[in-house]
């Protein structure tokens, strides 16, 4: 895992609410015991046509788009099903930064991203973003008015600042413990690791051949 300090990436745009792990990478993809590969199959069921060509009509396919690294969506996206495999698939497909908005339902907040794809996304460097509904409509704009636009995401400020003509700064929230992993790039196997010296002063005194106690 990478440590995610700042990063400075071509935004692109998909305009599109309720995308689910399904439709990150479809389940026939999962029967790989492998982490790696996932990459040139994000989106598969829009990023190609029926005979396996490029779909040239899929947004993302977009000249504009080329070379990018950060995602901007619309609301609830990574629904679904708990697949670790989205994250990998957009990771390994270049995204570093995915941006979605929250927004106020029954007066409630309803959150830019799914449970678990978010927490599997701090798992794997990969930086969620959310922002109001009212600052994603603004980016999509952005997107849409600078061909090529780029932005800088720097989590340190927790701040995201948009390369345009006159520069658009939006802020975002992030809860402590997900920043100090994202910093520190601490995986889960990193994190118990930070606790080694305890572990093993534990194994040290623990008689692995002592029988178990049964309840009575």
């Amino acid at each position: 895992m990478e440590s995610f300090t700042k990063h400075t990436g071509i935004v692109a745009a998909l305009n599109r609410s309720n995308v689910d792990t399904d439709q990150i990478i479809p389940k026939q993809f999962l029967k790989s015991i492998k982490r790696t590969g996932y990459g040139p199959n994000a989106f598969f069921d829009w990023r190609y046509t029926d005979d396996g060509d490029l779909n040239v009509d899929f947004e993302l396919h977009q000249p504009r788009f080329e070379g990018r690294s950060i995602l901007v969506v619309r609301n609830n996206f990574g629904c679904g099903s708990s697949r670790e495999h989205a994250v990998w698939a957009l990771f390994q497909d270049g995204y570093r930064v995915v941006i979605a908005p929250w927004k106020e339902f029954n007066g409630q907040r309803e959150p830019g991203f799914a449970d678990i794809f978010r927490s599997n996304a701090v798992k794997n460097g990969l930086l969620t973003v959310e922002l109001s509904s009212e600052e994603v409509d603004q980016i999509f704009d952005l997107v849409t008015a600078n061909e090529g636009l780029q932005a800088t995401v720097d989590l340190i400020s927790q701040s995201i600042t948009f390369h345009t003509p006159e520069p658009k700064l939006f802020r975002f929230e992030i809860d402590e413990s997900s920043r100090d992993r994202l910093i520190g790039a601490l995986d889960d196997i990193a994190l118990t690791l930070q606790h080694e010296e305890d572990i093993t002063r534990f194994e040290s005194k623990y008689d692995a051949m002592l029988p178990v106690r049964s309840n009575p």
